[in-house]
C-alpha cells in the first residue's frame, strides 16, 4: 500500500488570515455605515450627561392681588336666579377674568362671612353671604383669601367655622381665622414654581364682637408678638417671601394713617417682604422701598396701604374704583429674591342701577381698555356718560395709588 495515501490532510491556515482580516473589516465599515445611518435620521434630541451639573435658573413668578371682597344685599339680590333657586357672581367678574387666572398666584380680601343659608343671607352691618361667591372665586382664579377682617366675627365663631368650612370644600387657601390653635399656628406656605410665600393676615378688630376667650385663636389680631412669632416659624419653615395682609387703616381715607406706616416700618423691620392693605373701602398709596435689617443687609419691600373695594354695593365716593395689583417676582439662582415690577390695572365696579335687567346690576369694567375701545370707535357701548366717568376715575386712581414700579 502506497504510504502517501496514510498520510494525514494538512491545511495550511496561516493562508487565510489576510481573507479572515478582509471580511471582518468590511463587517466592521457595513456596521458603521448602518448605525450613522439611523443616528442621522434619528429625531430624538441628544443626551445632554452634564444637565445634572447646570447652575439652578432664575425663577420669575407673577402674583395677582385683588383688594375687599364685599356682598351688600343688592349684590346677592342681583345674583339670584328665581329660575332655579341658586346665586351666581360669576357676571361681574367676566370682564376682568383673564387677569386673575393668568396670575400664577391670587389674593384677596374676603370680608364676608358664608355662615351658611340656615342663618339667613344678609348685608351691612353683619355679613352673611351665599357660599357660592366661593365656588365663583375659585373658578376666577383666586387662589388665597385672607379672612381676619372687621367683620369675620358677624354671625360668631361658627360664622368662622363655617366660612373655613366653605373655603375648604372649593379649595380655596386661606389665612387670617382658624378653628383651632393649630390651625392658627400653621403657616400658610405655598411653593408657586419653586418660590415659597408665606402668607399671614392680622386685624384691627372684629367691630366690637367679642371673640371668645378659650377660642382667642379664632382671629389674627394685630398683637406684635403674634406677628413676630408667624414670621419667624415662617422663616425657619424656608419661606423664601413673607406676603402680609394688614386690615387696617380709616374707612375712606385716601392716604395712611402714621398708624398704618409705623406698623410697616415693624413687618419690614422683621422680615415681611410685601404688605398688602385693606379695610378703607377706597384706594391708598402704594411704595417700594430698600430696608436696612438687623445685620445690616438690605432688601427691597413694598406696601400698599389700601387696595379699596373689589366687589361691593357702596356708592360712596372713591369706593367704586380699585385696581387688580400685579407683582412680579424673581428669585434667583443664588437664592436671593427681587420684586421686579409692581403695576396695576386699574378698574371700576360699574353699578347700573336697580332698574338694570336680571343678575346684571354689577359689573367691572377694565377702565383703561374700555376708554381705549370708546376713544378708537371699536365699542362705544358703555356711553358718553360713563365714559366720562371712567376717565375721571382713571385720573383719580392714578393720582392715589402712584406710578408703576
Amino acid at each position: 500500500m502506497s504510504n502517501s495515501k496514510n498520510k494525514k490532510l494538512k491545511i495550511n491556515f496561516k493562508k487565510f488570515i489576510p481573507a479572515v482580516l478582509l471580511l471582518v473589516a468590511l463587517i466592521y465599515i457595513i456596521l458603521f455605515r448602518i448605525t450613522a445611518f439611523f443616528n442621522k435620521n434619528d429625531s430624538s434630541p441628544d443626551i445632554d450627561i452634564s444637565a445634572d451639573k447646570d447652575e439652578p435658573k432664575d425663577i420669575t413668578i407673577n402674583m395677582a392681588v385683588i383688594g375687599d371682597i364685599m356682598c351688600h344685599t343688592t349684590n346677592f339680590d342681583d345674583a339670584y336666579n328665581k329660575s332655579d333657586k341658586t346665586y351666581d357672581f360669576s357676571y361681574v367678574f367676566k370682564n376682568i377674568k383673564n387677569y386673575i387666572s393668568d396670575a400664577d398666584v391670587a389674593i384677596g380680601n374676603l370680608e364676608t362671612t358664608f355662615s351658611g343659608k340656615s342663618r339667613g343671607y344678609t348685608g351691612y352691618p353683619t355679613f352673611n353671604t351665599p357660599e357660592q361667591l366661593g365656588q365663583n372665586l375659585k373658578d376666577l382664579g383666586m387662589d388665597v383669601l385672607t379672612t381676619a377682617n372687621n367683620h369675620c366675627m358677624d354671625k360668631g365663631y361658627s360664622g368662622i367655622e363655617s366660612t373655613l368650612n366653605f373655603l375648604d370644600e372649593y379649595n380655596l387657601d386661606h389665612t387670617g381665622t382658624s378653628r383651632s390653635q393649630e390651625e392658627q399656628d400653621k403657616i400658610l406656605i405655598k411653593d408657586i414654581n419653586g418660590i415659597k410665600i408665606a402668607f399671614l393676615t392680622y386685624t384691627y378688630g372684629t367691630n366690637g364682637i367679642t371673640v371668645p376667650s378659650d377660642k382667642s385663636y379664632c382671629v389674627n389680631l394685630i398683637d406684635k408678638e403674634l406677628i413676630k412669632k408667624h414670621i419667624e416659624s415662617a422663616k425657619n419653615q424656608g419661606a423664601d417671601l413673607i406676603c402680609t395682609s394688614m386690615h387696617w387703616g380709616d374707612e375712606y381715607k385716601l392716604k395712611q394713617n402714621s398708624k398704618q406706616e409705623e406698623l410697616a416700618d415693624f413687618l419690614f423691620e422683621n422680615g415681611v417682604d410685601i404688605i398688602l392693605g385693606s379695610h378703607p373701602h377706597v384706594l391708598e398709596p402704594m411704595e417700594k422701598r430698600t430696608v436696612t435689617l438687623e445685620d445690616g443687609s438690605t432688601k427691597d419691600c413694598f406696601v400698599i396701604y389700601s387696595l379699596g373695594n373689589f366687589m361691593s354695593g357702596q356708592y360712596y365716593e372713591n369706593t367704586k374704583s380699585t385696581v387688580i395689583l400685579n407683582i412680579q417676582i424673581t428669585k434667583s439662582n443664588d437664592g436671593t429674591i427681587n420684586l421686579d415690577s409692581i403695576n396695576y390695572i386699574p378698574l371700576y365696579l360699574n353699578d347700573k342701577g336697580s332698574r338694570a335687567s336680571s343678575r346684571t346690576r354689577y359689573e367691572l369694567i377694565d377702565i383703561k381698555t374700555a376708554i381705549e375701545n370708546y376713544d378708537n370707535g371699536s365699542d362705544k357701548s358703555i356711553g358718553e356718560s360713563l365714559y366720562k366717568t371712567l376717565k375721571t376715575e382713571l385720573s383719580k386712581i392714578e393720582k392715589t395709588v402712584g406710578e408703576p414700579i
